[in-house]
């Protein structure tokens, strides 16, 4: 996506191709911005990259010019648990050295205990995690799409963090992004974009010009940070770069 260079910066998931972490980012290497890395179960060790994988990663990034987010594990349920806020700091230390440019949190945990509640709780377990990263700021709250706003919106007013806006599952909960990701959008380091079919995370061609074209203007215009084209194939990437790329010029963007 390197033709054309926009504010933003473009970047996609390390799971591109049927393979590992290392692998996904030799692949994508000049083709994106950035590399979501995407840590999944934390089942002994999980997909989490060894020493030699992150000093691999570390001179790919360099020799590209190619930064990294980081998805915390998709199972912790994060809210207050302690052993998952442990399993969350081994995570954020082995992928210190790549200096990532955010860490993706979902706040999952403790739906049962009440909206105010899992805001506490909540914002406890981003008190400890701050402590790990160098700038709290690099911590990224991601929105669920079973998620109202508001919750969000109640942990932004309450911490210096900063939000992961995912379009994707707005969409997919029926809800117009476009005034949630204005409102947001000084808070936002990172961005995910995804299309639905049978389920959500797939290509961005699925998506209508008419959802689609005002949240490329907004972007375009006023926004600095990474935008994630959240999907796992090749042929989803591949489409959603050339949707994106038609967006931009509908809405009057020149390369």
């Amino acid at each position: 996506m390197r033709e054309f260079l926009t504010m933003f910066t473009l970047g996609t998931t390390s799971y591109i191709y049927p393979a590992d972490i290392a692998t996904n980012v030799r692949k994508l290497a000049g083709k994106v911005g950035d590399v979501e890395l995407v840590i999944f179960e934390l089942k002994h060790e999980g997909n989490i990259p060894d020493e030699e994988v992150i000093n691999e990663l570390i001179h790919l990034g360099n020799e590209h010019g190619m930064s990294y987010t980081v998805h915390l594990p998709l199972d912790l349920e994060l809210g207050g648990d302690h052993p998952a806020i442990t399993k969350a700091l081994k995570v954020i230390d082995r992928m210190s050295p790549l200096k990532p440019a955010g860490y993706i949190v979902h706040l999952d945990g403790f739906l049962s205990v009440g909206e105010s509640g899992r805001v506490q709780r909540s914002l406890d377990t981003l008190n400890i995690l701050s402590e790990a990263v160098p700038d709290h700021r690099l911590l990224c709250i991601e929105n669920l799409e079973t998620e109202d706003p508001i919750f969000i919106d109640a942990i932004l007013d309450s911490s210096p963090v900063s939000t992961c806006v995912d379009i994707g599952h707005l969409w997919k909960g029926g809800l117009d992004p476009f005034p949630i990701l204005k409102k947001r959008l000084e808070r936002t380091r990172v961005v995910h974009i995804h299309g639905m079919s049978s389920r959500d995370h797939k290509s961005v061609s699925l998506v209508p010009p008419a959802y689609l074209d005002p949240v490329i203007q907004l972007l375009l215009e006023s926004y600095h940070g990474i935008v994630t084209i959240e999907v796992f194939s090749e042929g989803d990437l591949t489409s959603s770069m050339a949707s994106i790329r038609s967006s931009m010029e509908r809405v009057g963007y020149q390369s």
